[in-house]
């Protein structure tokens, strides 16, 4: 496959040590760039390593660090609230299964699919704003609702891959298939690409 050449090293973005790391880190992105969010976390979890300690936090406080990445009040809100679930629904642990993940607050199925991919290495499609563009502007849909896309994406691509060719097309949306600036003459599969005919 071409995503193979051009994007060997194709990998989640968001900097973890843990389970527990990477579910706080996926929340934090959401309308936010991974790497801001990289900046955020280390000081974040250095003052709440764990679901118990970020449970007994102080709003106020999780609010100041994680600022940088806006949406502060209610991300705030849903990390301490995911904690305390955490804390007393699942033993402190970060739960098995997309539906377990989407009862944790503010966490949806796109984010409960990358826990599933990246923690348990159960093949998922991840279906963000970058795989969305891309796989719709090479032609392998017409859909919008991201679930229809998880759905089209699942039949079509090997299971083995759905991870893999994810992170692959998050790298190619944001390296060259960018959503008002598409770098069509440097794209490595612009001769597949649907764009004009949708």
């Amino acid at each position: 496959m071409i995503f193979e050449i051009e994007y060997p090293d194709a990998r989640c973005s968001l900097n973890f040590k843990s389970d527990f790391e990477l579910l706080i880190a996926s929340r934090l992105s959401a309308q936010c760039t991974d790497e801001k969010v990289n900046s955020v976390t280390p000081l974040l979890f250095s003052k709440f390593p764990d679901p118990l300690s970020m449970s007994n936090a102080d709003i106020s406080e999780i609010e100041e660090i994680i600022k940088p990445c806006g949406l502060f009040r209610t991300k705030a809100r849903n990390l301490k609230n995911i904690c305390i679930s955490l804390v007393e629904n699942f033993d402190s642990k970060v739960p098995f299964g997309v539906e377990n993940l989407q009862t944790l607050d503010g966490i949806g199925r796109k984010t409960a699919n990358l826990i599933m991919s990246e923690v348990f290495h159960v093949p998922s499609i991840v279906v963000d704003t970058h795989v969305s563009r891309v796989s719709r502007r090479i032609g392998l849909h017409n859909q919008k609702d991201p679930l229809k896309i998880e759905m089209v994406l699942q039949k079509i691509i090997d299971k083995n891959l759905w991870s893999r060719v994810c992170h692959q097309m998050v790298f190619h949306g944001r390296k060259i298939c960018r959503s008002r600036t598409p770098l069509c003459d440097e794209c490595c599969i612009n001769r597949y690409c649907k764009r004009n005919f949708l």
